[in-house]
């Protein structure tokens, strides 16, 4: 299992996506505490082909293990395009992960 569960469904010409991002995303009062290095996601991008239909500068504000929802049209999707979704953290680890979009384009 990877680090992203990823669902991407098209209906009547929108894409609605979920997205959970597996992340401690410690703060840095949460990393003091622990006697650890400040680590969250600051970037969050997602990609159907060269289109860029979601786009997030994230801080400390979200939560461990962060569930995104957003939706775009579905404008000159085909059957088998995928929607790759990748994260960057403050550490500069970036994760890059895709799925297939179902449903009716």
């Amino acid at each position: 299992m990877g680090n992203m569960k990823i669902k991407a469904k098209a209906k009547n010409g929108i894409v609605k996506a979920k997205v959970m991002i597996k992340h401690d995303m410690l703060t840095y009062d949460q990393a003091k505490k622990k006697g650890k290095e400040a680590n969250f996601i600051t970037h969050i991008i997602a990609k159907v082909g060269d289109r860029v239909v979601y786009d997030m500068s994230t801080s400390q504000f979200l939560s461990k293990d962060p569930l995104i929802k957003f939706k775009f049209k579905a404008d000159g999707l085909v059957k088998g395009d995928k929607l790759e979704m990748t994260w960057q953290d403050l550490s500069g680890k970036q994760t890059v992960e895709s799925k297939k979009i179902k449903g009716k384009f």
